[in-house]
């Protein structure tokens, strides 16, 4: 009779079996920051995922805003549903590929944690705020949450989630190093995935949501390349006079395009290298998570349209503006009076600075926790 339970050991084996020589194994993990006794029945990777899930950094994406202010519409995405979608995506191109889903999963469920209220705009508010202090990036503070500003645990601080994991949070860096102090180029297959997910994700999400917030016309839809073949796509499939539904037949469309193209251009660019291992996937000169030449300049078109058309659209930006000075305003006070933040935070404040203080503590806010603070300091 068959085992009713799988130990972490088999699923290690498992992996080993199972998924491509150049994917990354939970049983091969650089490991921790502070060791750890394994778990009987979970892999490393399995372990981080949970870690994030159960973080409060977690919960708090639920009130953060994606492109639309949290709360003005009950369907629009908030950092939260777009950080699980994101995951969703980067489980099935891992999947397709051979690659470790978990590990994909977690980088995917832990990009955004570190990112400020009230969307980009709130971004590049905290970044004005903190222009001659170091500056802000959500992508570095994702890892300063998992590393520092999280404190489940009594003997160390943040998460201590594995190398891995944390590795596929230094977005955008060009050099990396490991433990041992080898130098490479590229991150794990799966931390590519997950940065080229949330891209699909975010070009097809935030496109459905100005549709829902009819911001867009069918017009200027129909000027984007990859809208318009999706359209024609989904007309000859179901017929026309589907609307109001046909915008996300052909939002679905545009996704499964994007990950089709992903998969394959990917496959072959893997194939081609002649990597081995993950870590001859490290040290390969460029990325190998790729799109075809065609697709990457469709999308570049796709960004800029959001950009134009969504973005920056009056009903966007001006409600966004409003807020960013909310938060330029507590931001300003809390260096007033340090006192404000709570013992937790202005215990911080020698160490980290007084700056760098506030800037954690207004990142990991959410859009109707600063609206409240806001009120309070406006009421003083």
């Amino acid at each position: 009779m068959p085992a009713l339970s799988k130990t972490r050991e088999q699923m290690e084996e498992g992996e080993r079996a199972l998924l491509a020589p150049f994917a990354q194994k939970s049983g091969d993990s650089r490991g921790r920051k502070c060791a750890e006794p394994s778990h009987a029945y979970r892999t490393e990777f399995q372990r981080d995922r949970a870690r994030i899930i159960h973080s409060r950094a977690f919960r708090r994406m639920e009130y953060k805003t994606q492109v639309f202010l949290n709360g003005t519409g009950d369907h629009l995405r908030t950092r939260l549903t777009h950080s699980i979608e994101v995951a969703s995506i980067s489980r099935t191109i891992a999947r397709a590929l051979g690659l470790n889903e978990d590990l994909a999963e977690a980088i995917a469920l832990a990009h955004d944690l570190g990112h400020a209220p009230f969307g980009h705009s709130g971004e590049e508010m905290l970044a004005e705020c903190m222009r001659d202090h170091g500056g802000f990036d959500h992508n570095h503070q994702s890892l300063r949450v998992v590393e520092l500003l999280e404190t489940p645990y009594p003997n160390f601080p943040g998460l201590n989630l594995t190398f891995e994991v944390r590795e596929g949070l230094r977005k955008h860096e060009c050099a990396f190093k490991t433990p041992e102090g080898e130098m490479y180029n590229c991150t794990s297959l799966e931390a590519q995935i997950a940065d080229l997910a949330d891209e699909i994700t975010y070009y097809t999400h935030d496109l459905d949501d100005a549709v829902d917030f009819e911001i867009l016309s069918t017009a200027q839809l129909e000027e984007n390349e990859i809208w318009r073949r999706s359209h024609c796509t989904v007309l000859a499939r179901y017929g026309a006079g589907r609307d109001p539904e046909i915008h996300k037949l052909i939002i679905r469309d545009i996704i499964d395009n994007e990950v089709h193209d992903l998969v394959a251009t990917s496959a072959k660019s893997i194939a081609e290298s002649g990597v081995q291992s993950a870590d001859d996937v490290r040290r390969q000169p460029a990325s190998l998570i790729r799109y075809s030449d065609e697709l990457t300049k469709a999308n570049r078109a796709l960004r800029e349209f959001l950009y134009r058309n969504v973005y920056y659209h009056p009903r966007v930006s001006e409600v966004n503006r409003r807020a960013c000075e909310m938060l330029r305003r507590v931001f300003e006070a809390y260096l007033v009076d340090p006192e404000r933040l709570g013992d937790g935070a202005t215990r911080r404040i020698e160490k980290e600075g007084l700056h760098r203080t506030v800037c954690d503590y207004v990142a990991g806010m959410t859009d109707r926790y600063l609206m409240e603070e806001h009120g309070r300091i406006g009421g003083l």
